[in-house]
């Protein structure tokens, strides 16, 4: 779970206390689905549209109301990909965490259901990961149905009274709509300081489930297990200027299977590359960089098919502000992961999923166009959701870029930097052109250069007009494509 520095400033007490059982009737917490629902929509048309709101982002997921930050649990079941996300049922602010959900059949799409796991004497329900039980290791599976299961911090500092941070499980046998906590909980005791955010994988050449803990700064612990409930140390490791919310898992490189990197992330997108047998991972070279910016707790689905082969990954778009809005923070719009070859190495690629192609309007081409000082072939669009593609030859060490509604966007070909606010990478060029790939919904911009080599992540919802520019600065630029689409929102249907 990505702690907050502030404290729980609105952290109800009495509700929370009341929604566990102690003290009081049970509050319970506030249901989404059915009259819930109803109800908060009809409160909401009297001021503006649900889903219609000012800043309210019209492709990427945000909660109908209230705080949302980390997301958890994410698995792929019988054609529904499940968001769990770290939700206060209470307040506007950080608090009261609670495993929210959301389903959809195509990452673009999202149903907001009733929260899934709930705080209890144990503590608040802090982040983790959520597999398909397959072959019933667990022994929870009662129907036809596989079997989910969920992995969470229990962060007993919350609790009454004040318990350490556990991990604890629950389990779904009705496809992720309800969930029963396990009897013995917690399956790992404390280890030490806010041990947090289990990442739950399974591991078939050795059929052991494998799990990345946090334990607390750059230091991380692998365990294993082969009933999910008793759980032994595998190995430490050590993941440098990093920390929380690990996530662990292969990838074939250039696409060829033959030759594989496990990849061990933190929740700032640090990562290391290396091997690992099923009892240790041996890293090879030193920490790299994956994005920059606005881009945290990112976690990749488990149980997507082998026909489908993508690793996708979600993270939360942190630190964005929303004035007057019902919900507070975003998650980024969800990414394929590759491992690719450079001269400088391996490393991970990340750029938006395809089914981005599903929300495109109107193109745009201003493919094979000379651009020099002054000129700006973008005059005539504006608007709120856009695509762009280009790939772009610099001339004369130029700077490119988009001023994208008041937020500019540049690549610098003399000092190899790709910038986005006040976020940048270096970055060089590949046979003397960029590529990006950009998204820009209400509040948020993301940029994806030479294929995901470096990634930017911008989230403001004040831009101050709807234009968007592309310009050069210091020489001229051939335009080799430039493709730019009006997207649809995902709430237009």
């Amino acid at each position: 779970m990505a702690a907050e520095k502030d404290n729980e400033r609105n952290y109800n007490r009495r509700d929370f206390l009341k929604s566990i059982g102690i003290g009081g009737a049970s509050l319970g917490f506030l249901p989404l689905l059915g009259s819930g629902v109803r109800a908060a929509e009809q409160e909401s048309k009297a001021k503006v549209a649900l889903y219609k709101e000012k800043y309210r982002p019209q492709f990427h997921f945000t909660p109908m109301k209230n705080w949302t930050n980390d997301p958890n649990g994410l698995v792929y079941y019988k054609g529904e990909y499940h968001l769990f996300f770290q939700h206060n049922p209470f307040g506007i602010n950080w608090g009261n965490m609670t495993w929210g959900h959301a389903v959809s059949t195509d990452l673009l799409h999202w149903k907001q259901l009733a929260h899934a796991i709930k705080p209890d004497e144990l503590g608040t329900i802090y982040s983790g990961s959520a597999v398909v039980d397959w072959n019933n290791t667990s022994g929870f599976q009662t129907g036809s149905e596989n079997v989910l299961v969920a992995f969470y911090t229990a962060a007993g500092k919350f609790a009454s009274p004040k318990k350490p941070f556990t991990q604890c499980i629950a389990y779904s046998n009705d496809r992720g709509k309800t969930w029963v906590k396990y009897k013995n909980n917690p399956v790992i005791e404390h280890i030490r300081d806010e041990n947090r955010d289990p990442k739950v994988i399974w591991h078939e050449p050795t059929k052991t489930w494998i799990m990345a803990l946090f334990l607390d700064k750059n230091d991380f612990v692998l365990m294993s297990s082969k009933d999910l409930k008793q759980w032994k140390k595998l190995q430490d490791i050590t993941l440098p200027d990093s920390g929380e919310c690990p996530d662990f898992f292969p990838l074939a490189v250039d696409g060829d299977k033959s030759n594989t990197r496990w990849v061990f992330s933190g929740a700032n997108g640090r990562y290391l590359l290396g091997s690992f047998d099923g009892r240790k991972f041996t890293p090879e070279g030193e920490a790299m960089t994956s994005v920059v910016g606005q881009h945290y707790a990112a976690q990749t689905y488990s149980d997507i098919p082998d026909s489908d082969g993508r690793r996708i990954q979600i993270a939360w778009m942190w630190k964005g502000k929303f004035p007057g809005m019902p919900f507070n923070q975003q998650m980024s719009f969800p990414c394929e992961l590759k491992l690719r070859k450079f001269d400088e190495g391996i490393r991970l690629c990340l750029t938006p999923i395809k089914e981005i192609e599903l929300l495109r309007n109107h193109r745009y081409d201003f493919s094979g166009r000379i651009v020099r000082p002054g000129d700006n072939i973008l005059s005539d669009v504006s608007g709120e959701l856009f695509e762009i593609q280009a790939e772009i030859e610099p001339v004369d060490n130029a700077v490119v870029g988009f001023m994208i509604r008041g937020v500019k966007m540049t690549y610098d070909s003399r000092e190899k930097v790709v910038k986005c606010g006040n976020k940048e990478a270096r970055l060089g060029m590949v046979k003397g052109r960029i590529k990006l790939h950009i998204l820009i919904d209400r509040t948020s911009i993301e940029v994806y250069a030479n294929d995901g080599r470096a990634s930017l992540f911008w989230c403001s919802p004040r831009f101050s007009n709807d234009s968007v520019e592309f310009f050069v600065n210091g020489g001229s630029a051939k335009v080799h494509k430039m493709n730019v689409w009006r997207l649809n929102s995902v709430w237009n249907r």
